[in-house]
Parts: structure tokens; sequence; C-alpha cells
């Protein structure tokens, strides 16, 4: 049937339209994304490009650029992502004294990113300005605001104890690593002349800790401090530092 119709269109001297190829089909905006946030975690950052993240998608980077101007707007989400699974709602702050609740908060972002520990260094690079991102910091920060925290303090203490919780997060990409020097360095420390290195001999027992145990011994420093400024702010109204 289409060949009589091309026929009949030759004999007229019409010429047939070209007919337009569908090309490749859509895909939703939160698969690419879920996709992305895959590579990251199998792979680090560094593999994630538009052009490994459509092969793997099975599809072109035309329809990728459909979604995101470029790379840098990909990532954004993907960061966003890795919010998804702080359970806020879990973390019931009432009854709970500030300090306990923001380290409640503090432990539970750990814990998410500990899951994508290869996409945790995505955190250094920008900062969070996704929907999902946006709640976990207004949780804290409204904990901190109605605890007495000045609004300058209260930004500050929510920065540092982030900046914490990323710090700390980025070097699980390293914790198998981590985990076997760490018995070199014990046995190490252990093998020490003690009458050179009394000192680091004699807490050699202790040397070094497990990432896990530094991350709740250090949070517990950063909220202690964080108390005492906060105390000293309600007795004296002391400005906060430059």
């Amino acid at each position: 049937m289409m060949l009589v119709e091309e026929e009949r269109a030759a004999a007229s001297g019409d010429v047939p339209k070209p007919r337009r190829s569908l090309g490749r089909p859509a895909i939703p905006r939160e698969r690419i994304i879920a996709m992305a946030l895959q590579i990251v975690d199998e792979e680090g950052p560094d593999a994630l490009s538009m052009r490994t993240l459509a092969q793997r998608l099975e599809s072109g980077t035309a329809t990728l650029y459909r979604h995101f101007s470029d790379r840098s707007e990909l990532v954004a989400e993907v960061v966003d992502l890795m919010f998804a699974d702080v359970d806020l709602e879990a973390i019931n702050v009432d009854g709970l004294t500030w300090q306990d609740a923001a380290r409640g908060l503090a432990c539970a972002m750990f814990e998410n990113f500990a899951k994508h520990r290869h996409a945790a260094s995505l955190l250094a690079d920008t900062v969070p300005i996704g929907p999902r991102a946006l709640k976990v910091r207004e949780k804290c920060l409204k904990l901190l605001l109605a605890n007495g925290f000045p609004v300058e303090l209260a930004a500050r203490a929510y920065i540092a104890l982030a900046r914490y919780v990323v710090g700390f997060a980025i070097q699980l990409r390293n914790v198998p690593t981590q985990q076997i020097d760490a018995a070199l360095l014990s046995t190490f420390f252990h093998a020490l002349d003690p009458a050179a290195f009394q000192a680091t001999h004699a807490v050699a027992d202790f040397l070094p800790a497990s990432l896990e145990e530094e991350f709740a011994f250090g949070l517990d420093l950063l909220i202690d401090g964080l108390s005492a400024l906060h105390d000293r702010h309600v007795r004296g109204a002391i400005p906060v530092r430059d």
C-alpha cells in the first residue's frame, strides 16, 4: 500500500516528505538521577559522565540533556538524592535535650552517607540546596533556634556539624584500607622502644581508633563545645566571633 502511494505521488509530481524518526524514548528524570547515583556508588564520582550514564541507561546523551543542561546540574540532583534516606521522622526531638537531638541528627546523616561512601565526596564541592537537603537543614536549624541559639550562632553551629559529618563521610571511602593499616599501626606502636617513646607506647592499646569511634568521640567534643558557647550566649549575650 505504501509503495502504491509513493508511485502515485511520483506520477503527480509530489515529492513525499521523509518521515521523522521518533528518536529514543524519553527517560523519567528520577530514573536518570538514581542511575547516576548508582554509578557513583559503584565506581566513584570520576566515573560519572553523561556518556557513561547514557550507556548505562541504554540511551543517548541527547536524551539526558533534555533534563539537565550539564553535568553539574545532574550532580546537584545526585547530592540531593543522597539525603533521601535521612529519616527525620524517626528522630523525635520531643523530650530530648538539644544536645541529644543534635547528636541524633548528625548520626543519622553520617549513617546515611555511609551507604554512599563513594558519593560522599560530592558533598565537599557543593552546598546542598535541593528539597531533601533543605528539609534536613530546616530541622537542624529549627532545633537550635528553639533552644535559645542566637540566629548567627545557630547558622554557624549547623555549618560546623554539617561539615564535620561530611568530612568523616568522605573518609569512609577508604575504610577497608584504613582497617588494614590500623592493624599494622597497632603492631608498630606496640613494638616501639618504651624508653624513647614512653607516651606513645603507653597509649598503644588505643591507637589507632576506628573511624566510627573517632566520629562519635569528635561529635561529643563538638557538641560539648557548642553547649558551652550556647550557655555563654544565654548568660551574657557574648557576640559570635568573626
